[in-house]
């Protein structure tokens, strides 16, 4: 029997993430979300204006983590932006990977959401850092990778300790941003 006192915000972000997981963010509708708390669309349209609304304040905490990264390697050059640009985008991925989950597969789709604009341009200086500011392919190539490989990774192992997962993480992005040695002539 579904109860039909309206939810509080909590039970509904809680069942909403709970669906973008299990069925992605185009694949859930407000409908599915209330039949999983056990309400009525109006009941939670009383506290979410729209489904893109949940989303924004589902992932209000990362991206607000985000734009403090984006702020502390601005400050920085060279090697010293690459490894800040680095360690923060690992902390955060880790810290925030089930939110990351929730997503998986569907960014280019919700960063053209205006609720998400501005990730666009942070990702942009975030491969700038972590390209070590270099024009060439290889850094930018390796950068590409780390960004895309850190989130992936930190939605498929999920369960995988923080203490674990950062230090791996951590290593890996290390070795792939490191500068490339020349093509050996012989």
């Amino acid at each position: 029997m579904a109860r039909t006192t309206p939810q509080t915000h909590g039970e509904i972000l809680a069942a909403a993430a709970r669906r973008f997981a299990a069925t992605g963010y185009k694949g859930t509708s407000l409908q599915d979300i209330a039949r999983a708390v056990g309400c009525s669309k109006a009941a939670v349209l009383y506290h979410f204006a729209s489904k893109e609304a949940l989303l924004a304040e589902l992932m209000a905490r990362p991206l607000e983590v985000l734009r403090q990264l984006d702020e502390r390697i601005a400050a920085l050059d060279g090697a010293a932006a690459q490894r800040a640009a680095a360690e923060g985008f690992v902390d955060l991925a880790v810290r925030f990977r089930r939110e990351i989950a929730l997503l998986r597969g569907e960014f280019p789709e919700l960063l053209a959401q205006p609720a998400f604009a501005h990730v666009q341009r942070i990702s942009e200086r975030l491969l700038d850092a972590l390209a070590g500011h270099c024009e060439g392919p290889g850094g930018r190539i390796a950068a590409m990778v780390v960004l895309a490989g850190v989130p992936e990774a930190c939605a498929e192992f999920v369960d995988v300790p923080d203490d674990e997962l950062r230090p791996a993480l951590l290593a890996i992005a290390t070795r792939a941003l490191a500068p490339l040695d020349p093509p050996n002539p012989e």
